[in-house]
């Protein structure tokens, strides 16, 4: 029986653990898409309504055209179904609680 409690216990720290680094992978996700967007944003604006040298706006062409790159794979990653190894974690401690139980 003191081994059951253990193995639950066991399994509560598992499972708060997966969901404190759950919530900070989605946290850095996240910030990376707002700096993606951000930068892509002000790309578009030096491009369209600031007053930039003929060189730097071929830059700035060369730029933008990486970032649309970019912005596909973040509009990917937010709105593809994914395998997640978080969620797959968390089914399998889910299921070994239960058998616990």
């Amino acid at each position: 029986m003191n081994d059951a409690i253990e193995d639950m216990d066991l399994n509560h720290i598992k499972l708060t653990q997966l969901e404190t680094r759950k919530k900070r992978n989605w946290m850095a996700r996240y910030s990376i898409t707002l700096v993606i967007v951000g930068t892509f944003l002000i790309l578009i604006a030096l491009l369209f309504f600031q007053l930039v040298p003929e060189e730097a706006r071929d830059l700035l062409n060369i730029l933008v055209g990486a970032y649309v790159a970019v912005l596909a794979k973040t509009t990917d990653y937010w709105f593809k179904e994914k395998e997640d190894p978080e969620v797959a974690e968390g089914i399998e401690l889910h299921k070994n609680g239960d058998a616990l139980a």
